[in-house]
């Protein structure tokens, strides 16, 4: 089986239980529940999701020596020992945190600290270990000042390497901070220098909005299917061979370019590259049994994703699966919980499971009976 490397951004979260819906207010104190604590950012988010899913991958991130250092190191030794051995512990260095609030009826709010995420670079990843994986996904590099410092000179020089060494590349960028340094960065810029050594580029909607359309910002969940063709258009004329645009409730828009820079895409391209060429899809979410919390949502989309795609699915069946990991996120308030593993996934997929209707009315899109639309 094809081996996958996931790098970047990894965190402890830490998750109060909300049993009813509060409005919080300065100066008040409220009660809550027992904590979750969990791993989070992409590193665990995406990388975990891909080990439950049956994928080899190898987690390499930064954390201190601190004792939230220690929970996060430990949760990963705990779902099976040696998941930790990729991670560099630096000393006197704070670990990476979010405390998730996560309110029932109110979308999530984050209170993050970077800490030791804020020194990563093109060093610290051990290119030996990709040299022999197919795959090298990053996640995150806009919370990570040194991977966008001096017009994210390292997050290019990074995938340059990685696609020097053969492999296939992806990347998750996360969400800018408008009111700090990453959200004055030039990211279109970026992607122009970065994107030709990027195979698979997966952002959300606000998320690639707030680098190449600003003033689109906040209509991520809401865009067009034309907005979403433009917007794929100039994905792939920066490089990128699949362009994945996470659209929160509304499910996942994606684009290929042809079979040519397909072919192009390393160690971890599928098989079946004519199902995958020239396509354009707008897969819908599947319905969840109970909704607790859409933590790590996008990143565990990715990672069903990323799975599909090494395993040589079609792209029809890869964009759906992703869809259905994603909804057995939300079935549990942390991050991993909810994945089940791939021939789980998959039973509940085959035994029927619907997905939530979409509504398109633009012409040029035909709708199947799973509910995807599919352009041309």
């Amino acid at each position: 089986m094809k081996k996958a490397v996931v790098a970047g951004h990894i965190c402890l979260d830490v998750i109060p239980a909300f049993e009813n819906h509060v409005d919080l207010t300065p100066g008040r104190l409220y009660e809550v529940g027992a904590p979750t604590f969990a791993t989070g950012g992409a590193v665990s988010n995406t990388g975990m999701t891909m080990h439950i899913l049956g994928t080899p991958v190898l987690l390499m991130g930064k954390v201190g020596d601190d004792s939230f250092g220690e929970q996060i190191l430990g949760i990963l030794k705990k779902r099976q020992p040696g998941l930790e051995a990729g991670m560099a512990v630096v000393p006197g260095v704070a670990s990476s945190y979010t405390v998730v609030v996560n309110i029932p009826g109110v979308d999530r709010i984050f209170l993050h600290c970077p800490g030791a995420n804020m020194n990563y670079g093109c060093a610290d990843v051990n290119w030996s270990q990709v040299k022999e994986s197919a795959l090298f996904h990053f996640g995150y590099p806009c919370f990570m000042a040194n991977m966008y410092a001096n017009d994210a000179q390292e997050l290019t020089k990074m995938y340059k390497t990685a696609k020097e060494l053969g492999v296939t590349t992806s990347m998750d960028p996360g969400m800018p901070d408008a009111s700090g340094p990453a959200g004055q960065v030039d990211w279109k810029g970026v992607l122009e220098r970065t994107l030709p050594y990027v195979d698979v580029f997966m952002p959300s909607a606000d998320e690639l909005l707030y680098m190449l359309d600003r003033n689109k910002f906040g209509k991520g969940d809401n865009l067009s299917a034309a907005e979403l063709t433009a917007l794929g258009d100039q994905m792939l004329a920066m490089g990128a061979a699949v362009a994945a645009v996470k659209l929160g409730a509304r499910g996942m828009y994606i684009r290929t370019a042809g079979a040519e820079r397909l072919a192009k895409m390393g160690a971890g391209k599928p098989d079946c590259i004519d199902e995958w060429a020239n396509r354009e899809y707008i897969f819908p979410i599947f319905k969840e049994s109970c909704f607790k919390g859409a933590t790590g949502a996008g990143d565990s989309s990715i990672g069903a994703f990323l799975c599909a795609m090494l395993r040589s699915l079609p792209l029809y069946d890869a964009g759906l699966f992703s869809a259905a990991v994603g909804a057995c996120n939300v079935e549990a308030a942390d991050s991993l919980s909810g994945i089940k593993t791939w021939d789980e996934t998959m039973a509940r997929i085959n035994a029927g499971w619907e997905t939530k209707a979409i509504s398109l009315n633009e012409t040029g899109w035909t709708q199947d009976a799973k509910g995807v639309w599919k352009k041309g």
